[in-house]
């Protein structure tokens, strides 16, 4: 299921990084949440446990590191060796099923530099997992999805494949983004191995994770600011999409001063209206004096062709903007009902704290709010929302 080290986003690397730099200390934990409550066999589970154990035999290969040092120059060579030593420890994993409920129980645990790779591996696995033994038959359309990028570029909307999570399972996505790549306006991948594989640009920054462990460290007035502090010193400008909607947009806009605004190259849309987020961006940028048409939104909240030609259509003359397709690509087959779920870290110890700290994710909607409701009222209660 997993042939690559690299086999993964972007961004895990990006913020491994971050964190090896910045909270080489921590811990993490981090846990499935079946929000789709998708049903679950004992068989699954076995597979999905092979499947972990295996990957502790994953390397970093020549090919790769080269790949590495080539396409992402921000990534330093201190950190590109630590990732040529770097094995899974599937010990970090516990994995297991819920009979009552036909449920999977997973979690992760260790220190954070190390565990944060594991989660868009193992959102793969569960998902080529169930999908194996929920559609054991299916068939693709060659024809529909050269069609949709057909489209896109017709359209003139520049793309990135952003679907490894919740992908079909490996063979798909290898056939999309080799598919893709034929398309004018297509602009890479998230995954690292696949963008190495057809000598594409890897995409991606930071997710909703490094704004949460430093909700949980700040606290949740300072969670933003700080965590784009710390993402400017080790980057230095490169990397430049903030993630907008961990506390939700409303939040973040209030952090996002003059200084970021114009140090960061724009943002990343993950909940809500779209077209509303526009609008905000789009004013935020010129109430600081600055030219939107300068800086970019980049979408990803499940956008289908459709959507994002509509939303390329209402760009046009304000600001820049570019889309990552995630499961509309990788899983789009008339027969199959994508999984829907996510890993995310729910508590954190950051040096020098001696119980776990809660994490909560607040989105621009409720349904996707993660952690414990104590905490989500805590921190709504914190930021007056």
């Amino acid at each position: 299921m997993l042939n690559s080290l690299l086999d993964n986003d972007l961004y895990k690397f990006t913020q491994q990084q971050a964190v090896c730099q910045k909270f080489p200390h921590a811990q993490a934990q981090f846990s499935f949440i079946n929000r789709g409550e998708h049903k679950f066999t004992k068989r699954m589970i076995d597979d999905i446990q092979d499947a972990v154990h295996s990957m502790k035999g994953l390397s970093l290969a020549a090919k790769e590191f080269y790949f590495l040092e080539k396409r992402c120059p921000f990534l330093n060579p201190v950190y590109r060796d630590f990732l040529a030593g770097y094995k899974y420890e599937p010990s970090e994993v516990m994995i297991t099923f819920d009979k009552t409920k036909e449920d999977l129980i997973l979690g992760v645990t260790g220190p954070w530099y190390r565990t944060i790779l594991w989660e868009v591996p193992l959102m793969a696995i569960i998902s080529e997992v169930y999908n194996k033994h929920t559609y054991p038959e299916y068939s693709y359309d060659g024809a529909k999805d050269i069609e949709k990028f057909k489209r896109l570029a017709d359209n003139e909307v520049k793309f990135a494949d952003f679907g490894t999570r919740r992908r079909l399972n490996y063979s798909n996505q290898r056939r999309i983004v080799t598919l893709a790549s034929t398309a004018s306006s297509f602009v890479g991948t998230s995954n690292v191995h696949f963008a190495c594989e057809n000598g594409l640009k890897p995409i991606g920054t930071h997710a909703h994770e490094w704004f949460m462990f430093h909700g949980a460290k700040y606290g949740y007035k300072e969670a933003n600011h700080v965590a784009l502090k710390h993402w400017t010193e080790v980057y230095k400008g490169n990397l430049g999409i903030a993630l907008s909607d961990t506390y939700t947009t409303e939040t973040f806009f209030k952090d996002f001063d003059s200084k970021y605004a114009r140090l960061f190259d724009g943002v990343r849309h993950d909940s809500g209206d779209p077209i509303e987020f526009t609008d905000t961006v789009v004013t935020h940028y010129e109430v600081e004096g600055i030219d939107p048409r300068t800086k970019t939104i980049v979408f990803s909240d499940g956008l289908t062709v459709d959507k994002a030609i509509e939303i390329k259509d209402y760009c046009a003359g304000k600001i820049k903007c570019s889309f990552g397709i995630g499961t509309h690509f990788t899983n789009d087959i008339p027969s199959i009902k994508p999984m829907n779920m996510v890993i995310k870290m729910t508590n954190c110890k950051p040096y020098g704290v001696h119980n776990w700290q809660p994490t909560v994710k607040l989105s621009d909607i409720s349904g996707k709010h993660t952690g414990e409701p104590g905490e989500i009222d805590l921190c709504k209660r914190t930021l007056g929302l």
